[in-house]
């Protein structure tokens, strides 16, 4: 694939600047070394906290929380952060959470799953169910799922999960990872797309699962293996079109609709995995998270505005 005009200046720029804290050949690294690196990087795209922004810390049984507050609000989203279920936390989108419940006027609360390889699927899909299930049991407020790339992935399958509970009103998944044909469509198209390969995510993939294999017919480890796409809420679904996981936003899209389900698929043209760290310095990642914005904004309201 040839990105030279795929993908715009702004935007390699921006590839330019994550190489030099995060180079592609980190994967073969250490998983202590890999966290490090990563770390390191979203420290220096850190862009602090909008004022009237406070954030505090909390553990959910044994799972750390941060809590973003803004005011009276009128919805709860439940952020999931993206690394490939090996990398990031609470710090990692502890800005993107922050100006999330700025621009939205919601709380938000950014939850520290665990991860690979310490600790295997479901561990992950098991820590942000039961971090959402205790916000529903001890708040009044009505609750919207969110997350990026893994995070994508881990929302999906709580909202699978929460299906039938009237007080999850929306979710929002950007560039998500939600299974598919790794030998097949973008995973092929975009195998060496920039910020992240398919050799990436075979390497992800193989430390997540028990034996280094993908379970079958187990929906909370990848939405796609889902027989039962009914009942879903409201869903905005966000990829970027330089990446190899974009069939999989697709394709979950399309199995919602087919499910009478009211879903929006929004592909983001020029756009790289990992763009929301660039979203103040690249205009079409900046016009992505306004799009973001919009759509909590608007499913907390309980309006459809696609």
């Amino acid at each position: 694939m040839d990105y030279s005009t795929k993908i715009d200046a702004e935007t390699w720029d921006f590839i330019t600047k994550t190489g030099e804290y995060y180079p592609p050949e980190t994967i073969s690294y250490t998983v202590d070394q890999q966290r490090e690196i990563y770390d390191r990087m979203c420290r220096a795209f850190f862009q602090g906290y909008p004022d009237g922004v406070t954030a505090s810390d909390h553990l959910i049984g044994a799972i750390p929380t941060r809590h973003y507050t803004r005011g009276d609000a009128r919805a709860t989203v439940m952020y999931f952060h993206g690394g490939g279920f090996v990398v990031g936390g609470l710090d990692s989108h502890d800005d993107v959470c922050a100006e999330i419940c700025d621009r939205t006027g919601l709380n938000v609360v950014s939850v520290d799953y665990r991860m690979a390889p310490e600790h295997l699927h479901p561990a992950m899909h098991d820590d942000c169910l039961a971090a959402t299930k205790h916000i529903l049991a001890t708040t009044d407020t009505p609750i919207l799922l969110a997350g990026d790339s893994a995070g994508g992935n881990l929302a999906a399958t709580v909202a699978a999960k929460l299906r039938t509970d009237p007080r999850l009103i929306g979710q929002v998944l950007i560039y998500g990872g939600f299974g598919g044909d790794l030998n097949a469509g973008t995973f092929i198209e975009h195998a060496n797309a920039p910020l992240l390969t398919r050799d990436e995510i075979l390497f992800y993939e193989g430390i997540r699962y028990q034996g280094g294999q993908r379970p079958e017919n187990d929906p909370t480890a990848t939405p796609l293996q889902d027989t039962d796409f009914s009942g879903l809420p409201p869903s905005v679904i966000i990829s970027a079109e330089c990446d190899p996981i974009t069939d999989g936003s697709r394709l979950y899209h399309e199995a919602i609709q087919a499910a009478g389900g009211t879903s929006v698929w929004i592909n983001e043209i020029g756009l790289v995995h990992g763009y929301l760290r660039a979203r103040t310095t690249v205009k079409r990642a900046a016009d992505s998270f306004d799009r973001i914005i919009t759509a909590l904004s608007a499913l907390s309201k309980n309006e459809w505005p696609y």
